[in-house]
C-alpha cells in the first residue's frame, strides 16, 4: 500500500511512554481516540515532526519523513496542522491569513488537494475575507484555520481536537463543514478527539489509545461496536451505520438502505436527496428487544436479528446484534436479558422508534 501511512514511534517520558506501530489508510479520516493522557496529541506531534523520538519511522504516501538518523523537519513536511485554538494573526484580515497559508505551500509542492476557490466554497467562508479575526465567531475562526492549513497543499492534514474550545452551538455550526471535508477531500486526515459524537460522525478508521499504547486499530464500522473495548462502557454506547437515502415517503418519513446489508430503516424526513450517502448513529439506549414481532407497537422499525454476544456491568447488559448483516447494540437491564434468555445465537426482534434516530 504505497499510499498508506506507516508510523512507528517509541518516545519515553517521565511516567509515560508512547510506543506505537501503525499502518493507516492513505485516504479518509483516521480518528485517534482515547482519554486525556492516552498519547493522542503526542502521536500527532511525532507525525508532524514537533517531537523527535530516537526510535521512530514515518512514511507518508511512499515518502519517508523519518527513519533512524534521517529526519525531515516540520517545515519541510507536506502537512497541514489545525490546533484546538485557531491561532489566526489578529492584525491581518481573513484573506491575508489565508495568503500566509498559500505562500507556505512554496508553489504547491504538496499537491493533491483543492484550489483556493473550492476551499472557500467548501468551508463557506467567502463572505468573511475582509473581516478581522476579532470579529469572527469561534466556529468561523476554526474554519479559517482549516482553510489556511489546506492552502499549504498538504499530503496529510492533522487536526488536534479542533472543536474542543467551542461551545455546543459552535460545534454544531462547524460539524457540517467537517462532514464536507470528509466527503470531498482526497487527502488523509488524522483527527484527534475524545468525543464519541465526533468519532461517530467522521471516522473511517479508528485508533484507540491508552497509556501510550494502541489498544486497537481498524475500520471504524468494525471496531466501534466491539463489546470488549472501553468505547462502549458509557452512556454513548451504540453503532454507526453507513446508508443511502432510498426514498422520501408521502407521510413525512425517509427510508434508508444500510450499506453492506439488507437492512432498511425508517426515520423522520431527511434533507438529503435520494441516493445521498450518510452516516447514522443508532444509540444502544434507543433499542428495545423482544422475542417476537408486535403488531400493536408504535415502533416503525421492527427488525429480526440474532444476538452475537453481550457484556454486563452495574446491572445493565450491552447486547450485540446482527440485523440483516448490520451490527447494532442494545442496552437493556440485566434482569431483562435473563428474562428473555438472551445468549449468543438467540433470535430476537429489535425495535427502534423512528423519532429516536437523528
Amino acid at each position: 500500500m504505497t499510499d498508506a501511512i506507516r508510523a512507528r514511534f517509541r518516545l519515553p517520558r517521565p511516567g509515560f511512554c508512547l510506543d506505537v506501530d501503525l499502518t493507516l489508510p492513505g485516504a479518509g479520516v483516521t480518528v485517534l481516540f482515547g482519554h486525556s493522557g492516552s498519547g493522542k496529541t503526542t502521536l500527532l506531534r511525532c507525525v508532524a515532526g514537533l517531537e523527535r523520538p530516537d526510535d521512530g519511522y514515518l512514511a507518508v504516501a511512499g515518502e519517508t519523513w523519518q527513519d533512524g538518523g534521517r529526519f525531515t523537519p516540520t517545515h519541510r513536511r507536506a502537512l497541514g496542522y489545525v490546533f484546538q485554538e485557531a491561532s489566526l494573526f489578529p492584525h491581518l484580515s481573513v484573506a491575508a491569513n489565508l495568503d500566509f497559508g498559500a505562500k507556505r505551500s512554496g508553489g504547491g509542492s504538496g499537491g493533491g488537494t483543492v484550489d483556493r476557490v473550492a476551499i472557500l466554497d467548501l468551508l463557506g467562508i467567502g463572505h468573511l475575507l475582509q473581516r478581522r479575526p476579532d470579529g469572527l465567531s469561534g466556529g468561523e475562526k476554526q474554519r479559517i484555520a482549516i482553510a489556511r492549513a489546506l492552502l499549504t497543499r498538504p499530503r496529510l492534514l492533522l487536526m488536534d481536537e479542533p472543536l474542543a474550545a467551542l461551545d455546543a452551538a459552535r460545534k454544531n455550526e462547524i460539524l457540517p463543514y467537517l462532514d464536507r471535508l470528509h466527503n470531498e477531500l482526497s487527502i488523509p486526515i488524522l483527527y484527534v478527539t475524545h468525543s464519541v459524537e465526533e468519532a461517530s460522525r467522521l471516522a473511517d478508521h479508528l485508533v484507540l489509545l491508552e497509556a501510550g499504547q494502541v489498544i486497537t486499530s481498524g475500520p471504524f464500522a468494525e471496531t466501534f461496536p466491539r463489546l470488549d473495548l472501553p468505547l462502549q462502557q458509557g452512556a454513548d454506547a451504540g453503532a454507526v451505520l453507513v446508508a443511502t437515502v432510498a426514498a422520501h415517503e408521502a407521510d413525512g418519513l425517509t427510508r434508508l438502505a444500510v450499506t453492506g446489508s439488507d437492512l432498511h430503516l425508517i426515520l423522520p424526513r431527511r434533507p438529503e436527496a435520494i441516493g445521498s450517502r450518510l452516516r447514522l448513529r443508532v444509540p444502544a439506549r434507543d433499542i428495545t428487544l423482544t422475542l417476537s414481532r408486535h403488531e400493536d407497537c408504535s415502533a416503525l422499525n421492527q427488525l429480526p436479528g440474532t444476538v452475537t454476544g453481550f457484556v454486563e456491568h452495574d446491572g445493565m447488559a450491552l447486547v450485540s446484534l446482527d440485523i440483516h448483516g448490520a451490527l447494532l447494540l442494545a442496552r437493556i437491564s440485566g434482569r431483562s436479558r435473563q428474562r428473555l434468555g438472551l445468549e449468543a445465537g438467540k433470535a430476537v426482534w429489535a425495535q427502534v422508534k423512528a423519532m429516536a434516530l437523528p
